[in-house]
């Protein structure tokens, strides 16, 4: 069976390969295709379309993106595949996202600065200058300074809600994200669905308020998720009338534990869900072969 991976970053946002980089891995290992899905950002779509193109690589490249959006005080992230990279609206979009990004960095480094910790722009992208810069990032500057020892350490002193570094996020509605992907010509998905912790009957409220704006689709396999969880997204999927979706949510170093394709090793995504993905947006998934 041929296998793909739908949920993928480069350092194009919070990941540590080069979108080239991650398409060469993906090829690697044997994926058939693969979706680069970085944080409200499409700029690495070309660089990995072109790098399948260079190494003649037997591997469709689906251009993607993940929007966080707004849902009672926590960000819920909203896939989007097929999107049209090009489409300048959505640009606008990402764009205005970015800038809210850069702000909201540019007063957690002030803050870092005046505390005896001297972060920098530069150290936090790491000589890729277009990257879109999130709290992971922080994290990475915090261990490789052995300010702390691990990432999590990080978020649970100086980066989750309620530490002194932690600045709120502007957000958009769930509605306009997947608004937003669908005039793209995408499909959104919502991502992880159980990461949010979100009780039953309010994530099954959730996934209802999302199925009427537009969502299309929701992750069932995922790197995180157990067989149980496996099934329950699945039957959620089922309930809601979704078509399933699934990813590693692959970051490179950044969450060395997880691989490209595999996840933590048992992940396996089978070519069956892109292809229903794409019908229902009418995305040529056979003229990519060509």
């Amino acid at each position: 069976m041929d296998y793909v991976d739908l949920h993928t970053h480069s350092n194009a946002s919070d990941g540590t390969c080069s979108p080239a980089e991650v398409v060469i891995r993906a090829a690697d290992k044997g994926l058939r295709a693969i979706a680069l899905t970085d944080h409200d950002t499409v700029s690495g779509i070309d660089e990995a379309i072109q790098a399948a193109r260079d190494h003649a690589l037997p591997l469709q490249v689906i251009p993607g993106t993940e929007l966080s959006v707004a849902y009672k005080k926590q960000d819920i992230h909203i896939v989007g595949l097929f999107i049209d990279h090009h489409n300048k609206a959505f640009q606008d979009m990402t764009d205005l996202l970015i800038r809210r990004r850069l702000e909201r960095n540019e007063e957690m480094i002030r803050r870092f600065n005046a505390n005896g910790i001297p972060v920098t722009y530069e150290e936090l992208t790491q000589g890729n200058p277009d990257a879109v810069i999130t709290r992971a990032h922080f994290a990475r500057y915090l261990v490789d300074h052995q300010i702390v020892k691990i990432p999590n350490e990080a978020f649970h002193k100086y980066l989750d809600p309620g530490c002194p570094y932690f600045i709120p996020r502007e957000y958009i509605r769930p509605e306009d994200g997947i608004r937003i992907i669908r005039d793209a010509g995408g499909v959104p998905i919502l991502a992880h669905p159980l990461h949010y912790k979100l009780p039953e009957k309010e994530l099954e409220a959730l996934i209802a308020r999302l199925k009427e704006s537009g969502l299309m689709g929701i992750e069932v396999k995922y790197s995180n998720h157990t067989k149980q969880d496996e099934y329950y997204a699945g039957q959620l999927a089922a309930k809601f009338h979704l078509l399933p979706s699934g990813g590693s949510d692959f970051h490179g170093a950044n969450k060395p534990a997880i691989d490209i394709g595999t996840g933590r090793g048992t992940l396996a995504v089978p070519y069956e869900y892109l292809e229903k993905l794409a019908a229902a947006v009418h995305y040529p998934l056979e003229a990519m072969k060509e």
